[in-house]
């Protein structure tokens, strides 16, 4: 596998999380959050952009690499649009694109109970739970409504079939970073067993949840870690 495919292999990672019901304040109506990626002895660049008016969302997420890789452009550019709901985040649409021509795409029907996933030139439409998410209105979902569960099941549609997930809530943590250290509630994604990936996330509980940190550690002890650098609003 070349650098640059494990690198998209690996990143971005914050990509999957569950909400609760709760009263909380919207987050502001534009978000820009920026993160390192590390991966292997490599680096890169995440900068993710949340756009909402309190009915409706926009997520943009773009990663370049550096060194080497920065010739390649963006790596990963990902975007999701949909709805807010008393529920949480509730996507409309999803896409994914890569170098190479490489992208997949998800489109909800939720009157339907569908969604609808594109690979390769080919459509496939499946029954949709009533827990599906896309992998970025999961990781923006919290800013929205704020856990109050300790575990959550979760269905992840990301054009490339759907994937169930079972994440608990580990507790509030505080958590070093580029800006200073903050306080977190951090969640893990419960493994299926030796080989399943570890999982855990640190959400920003004094900065709208916004999700600061991302650390992935596959079966073999290598490590794919994204920190927060900047948030503006």
């Amino acid at each position: 596998m070349t650098p640059a495919a494990f690198f998209l292999r690996s990143a971005p990672l914050v990509a999957a999380f569950v909400w609760s019901a709760g009263g909380h304040a919207a987050p502001p109506e534009h978000i820009k959050v920026s993160y390192e990626v590390t991966v292997k002895g490599m680096a890169g660049d995440t900068v993710e952009t949340l756009e909402h008016n309190g009915k409706t969302y926009s997520i943009v997420s773009e990663t370049r690499g550096r060194g080497i890789l920065a010739t390649f452009g963006v790596l990963n550019k990902r975007t999701s649009r949909g709805r807010i709901t008393p529920q949480g985040l509730r996507p409309d649409e999803y896409r994914d694109e890569r170098p190479f021509g490489w992208a997949v795409s998800a489109t909800f029907n939720w009157e339907a109970g569908t969604v609808t996933q594109e690979r390769k030139g080919k459509s496939e439409t499946l029954q949709m739970p009533a827990n599906a998410q896309d992998p970025l209105s999961l990781a923006y979902t919290f800013a929205f409504l704020p856990p109050r569960e300790k575990e959550y099941d979760i269905v992840r549609a990301d054009g490339r079939g759907l994937t169930p997930f079972r994440f608990t809530v580990v507790g509030s943590e505080k958590l070093a970073t580029p800006l200073g250290e903050m306080q977190t509630l951090r969640i893990a994604k419960v493994r299926d067993g030796p080989e399943d990936k570890a999982t855990d996330i640190w959400f920003a509980t004094e900065r709208d949840f916004i999700p600061v940190r991302a650390l992935v550690v596959d079966k073999d002890g290598t490590r794919a870690d994204q920190v927060v650098t900047r948030i503006e609003n």
